[in-house]
């Protein structure tokens, strides 16, 4: 008996015309997000800062790099703000930038800036995109330490050691 499986939709998510999603070598910036997050029908908009810190478990980090897929991140990236607007339907923006490169202590590394009429549906929504964008992005980062005796390594950064929030839209 022959049959024929279904045939997958493999075309690309829909981008609505307010959200932008962008990631680049550049440095990312707060101000150029939040204007494309801004609307007057906002009554708030939340923006997430992802920033390089100098630590991590006891080790001096130096700097992070970052790798990413960049074709299939930027189709998550669509795939989150469809799920947000699924569940936030006021949203009237979902703006999520991503570095790649080597970034140094301090330099910010994600922006994730959702604007609504409301506060508190933005938060949400913000959160849950940065949240799911850490599982399902293809992103990946390596740390590079410093040892006391000023001798350099570094490791990836799993994306299955980051903690599940638990907590649907």
């Amino acid at each position: 008996m022959n049959s024929i499986a279904p045939e997958q939709d493999t075309s690309p998510i829909a981008c609505h015309p307010n959200d932008h999603f962008a990631i680049t070598f550049a440095p990312l910036s707060i101000e150029q997000v939040y204007q494309l997050a801004d609307d007057a029908a906002n009554g708030a908009i939340v923006l997430m800062s992802g920033m390089v810190r100098n630590n991590t478990d006891g080790k001096a980090v130096i700097a992070l790099e970052y790798q990413a897929y960049e074709p299939m991140a930027i189709q998550i990236f669509r795939q989150i703000a469809a799920e947000i607007r699924q569940c936030w339907r006021e949203v009237t923006h979902v703006v999520i930038h991503h570095r790649t490169g080597k970034l140094a202590i301090g330099e910010i590394s994600v922006l994730v800036a959702v604007g609504c009429p409301h506060r508190s549906e933005s938060f949400a929504a913000c959160q849950y995109a940065i949240d799911t964008l850490k599982h399902q992005a293809p992103i990946w980062k390596k740390e590079w330490y410093s040892a006391q005796d000023g001798t350099l390594s570094s490791s990836w950064v799993s994306i299955g050691a980051c903690e599940q929030s638990g907590e649907d839209c």
